[in-house]
């Protein structure tokens, strides 16, 4: 379930001008754009926009980008766009790094609907003028690159129907694969970024039953190896994508140094999905609510934006 508080009552031209209001003058009023953008779902937000550019002839997103800095600023222009935009424009800063793992792209080809990643794969074409797939394919290599590609790529079936049969099958497959350390095996690879995440879920839990652990921990042994860490991640994601993100937000938190980034990332992503759920799991696994974590963790306007995505009241 969703987080964000968004009021019953409000009009996208008033909240246009009070976004304009708190940017004009000697300094921002951050707490007045908080109090808006904080509080407004995916589609007000795009009115929001639209009437703010009918009204002033100018675009809030590089507005904002003048007038805020920092982690606040990042976490506001990530909030601001379409989600499928805001993907898109993630996968683009992954796929930048020098690193060849590339866990957020995974993260984003995994834990998002078959319908969501095709928009998303619309949205990075629109954007950066090349698909997402060949970005994949030109900044990775070797059996990463076969696997991302297989993931970015994916129009998985997305009812709840699962074949019993084929996830005992398929767990077999996945057991001999990981003893004789055939960790690129076409098989592997197929079932991943092709059968459903029910499905998946069944094979899975049909592993575990017959081998008496997980199937992600029994690949912890070889994590080291690119691929290898490629492959658990997305394990991970398509198991429970809840206690995926209840740990990217611990590590986050309770390492040393704050991951600011990673702990956006997930807020503002999944605020409008399930980070009620998340909160629950991370209460459960750290008996601290997130809210706490975050307060302890983050501070001045970057803080109060997280808290209000969190579901602070208005």
């Amino acid at each position: 379930m969703a987080t964000i508080v968004v009021p019953k009552h409000f009009s996208i031209q008033e909240d246009a001008e009070t976004i304009r209001k708190a940017c004009e003058g000697w300094g921002t009023d951050e707490k007045a754009i908080i109090a808006v953008l904080g509080h407004r779902n995916a589609v007000q937000r795009k009115q929001i926009r639209q009437a703010y550019e009918d009204l002033y002839q100018e675009d809030l997103i590089k507005r904002l980008e003048k007038e805020l800095s920092g982690d606040f600023e990042r976490a506001m222009y990530r909030w601001i766009l379409d989600p499928a935009d805001r993907d898109a424009v993630l996968a683009n800063v992954e796929l930048r790094k020098s690193s060849d793992e590339h866990p957020v792209l995974v993260e984003i080809s995994c834990t998002r609907s078959p319908e969501e990643l095709l928009c998303i794969r619309r949205a990075y074409h629109a954007r950066y003028k090349r698909s997402l797939e060949e970005e994949v394919s030109d900044k990775t290599k070797g059996e990463t690159r076969q696997l991302l590609v297989g993931l970015v790529t994916a129009f998985r079936y997305d009812g709840d129907e699962v074949n019993t049969k084929l996830a005992k099958s398929e767990a077999e497959e996945l057991h001999e694969a990981i003893k004789d350390k055939k960790f690129n095996h076409e098989d592997v690879i197929k079932i991943l970024t092709t059968r459903s995440k029910m499905q998946l879920q069944a094979t899975f839990n049909c592993y575990r039953e017959a081998q008496g652990s997980s199937i992600a921990k029994n690949l912890l042994t070889d994590a080291k190896e690119e691929y290898v860490a490629t492959l658990r991640v997305a394990i991970r994601c398509l198991k429970d994508s809840k206690k995926y993100f209840e740990k990217v937000l611990r590590n986050s938190l309770k390492r040393l140094g704050t991951d600011e980034d990673a702990i956006t990332r997930v807020i503002v992503t999944r605020a409008e999905k399930d980070l009620k759920d998340i909160k629950e799991v991370y209460q459960k696994r750290n008996s601290m609510p997130l809210e706490e974590a975050v307060d302890n963790c983050t501070s001045g306007d970057y803080k109060d934006m997280l808290l209000s995505l969190l579901g602070n009241e208005l």
